[in-house]
């Protein structure tokens, strides 16, 4: 993970700021940076996206290829997960700095999609036991600026939600043998469900309160946090604790509490949802977290019913053509 040296007079004045419910940067502790999600940004892939979050940068591509299925389960796709961690991003990256940190991400990206009911490997079967599609997702930190887990998890399901498989026949000749056909038309193409795809939200402990997006000098002040796997439901999936401190029980629960009143946390839940009701894919979405929402903001605002429509009361959606 990136770090960054911070004095004890400054790990002092973010922990006393978190206390007052007031970061450095100005946020309150259940408050998110702006997020940009921009869609089908690499051309030679099945789908991709880029989210920045501050100033972390995340990259995912998904290519999907034909594979044969895994023995115990032969009648259903499967997903890989590959990250790459760029000696852009931090100088510690450099030469195989990154790797545990990679096969720490993707340790927890399997371990999230390891369920029937996050996405439909039944629909990336093509033949049982013979043929079926194989999802490669690789994801590159082009920058790391804090709160990784959750940057990685939004960026991988706007990537799938962005993902065209091309449509497949199966033809049977009279003496038994399979053909595999192919169309050749974009537009005949399977769309993936990310409904149920969840997304991270990274509860970090600081002091006696915790936070949402921590940035790097607030991970520098945590000794633990708490990554959280939720879907747009409220279905948690996953639940796992990062870092070299403890959290009590009674600090974990008071943590999920929170969680669920947390409204920066929904709006990453229904993304995917803003861009399917824009109807006019690729695009960039933005979205900063307000206080209040007034009289005035919601007649000023062109997006106001997909707004309503979403239920998001404290959050401003921006739907941008993409280039």
């Amino acid at each position: 993970m990136a770090s960054v040296a911070l004095s004890e007079a400054e790990k002092v004045y973010i922990v006393h700021g978190v206390q007052e419910d007031l970061r450095v940067d100005g946020r309150g502790c259940e408050d998110y940076r702006c997020v940009e999600v921009e869609t089908d940004v690499v051309s030679n892939t099945s789908g991709s996206a880029r989210v920045k979050l501050g100033h972390t940068d995340i990259l995912v591509g998904v290519k999907a290829e034909m594979g044969t299925p895994k023995l115990e389960k032969p009648n259903e796709g499967y997903l890989e997960f590959f990250v790459d961690c760029s000696a852009s991003a931090t100088p510690e990256f450099e030469g195989r700095g990154g790797d545990d940190l990679g096969t720490e991400i993707a340790n927890t990206l399997y371990r999230i999609f390891n369920n029937k009911s996050s996405i439909d490997l039944k629909s990336l079967c093509i033949s049982p036991r013979e043929h079926c599609w194989v999802l490669y997702v690789d994801v590159l930190l082009l920058e790391c600026g804090g709160n990784l887990f959750d940057a990685i998890s939004v960026a991988v399901k706007a990537a799938l939600f962005n993902t065209r498989i091309p449509r497949v026949r199966v033809l049977e000749d009279e003496e038994g043998s399979k053909d595999i056909e192919l169309s050749d038309d974009p537009y005949d193409c399977i769309q993936l469900s990310v409904e149920n795809v969840p997304c991270i939200v990274t509860l970090c402990k600081i002091g006696y309160r915790h936070v949402v997006d921590a940035t790097l000098q607030e991970e520098a002040c945590s000794l633990a946090s708490l990554l959280v796997s939720v879907t747009s439901k409220g279905v948690v999936t996953c639940i796992r604790k990062v870092g070299k401190g403890s959290l009590d029980p009674e600090s974990i629960f008071e943590m999920l509490e929170h969680l669920c009143m947390a409204v920066t946390s929904k709006t990453l839940f229904r993304l995917a949802s803003a861009w399917a009701r824009c109807c006019m894919p690729p695009c960039r979405v933005f979205y900063t977290r307000r206080r209040a929402w007034g009289p005035r903001d919601r007649k000023s605002d062109s997006w106001a019913d997909v707004h309503s429509s979403l239920q998001l009361p404290n959050v401003r959606l921006l739907l941008f053509p993409g280039s």
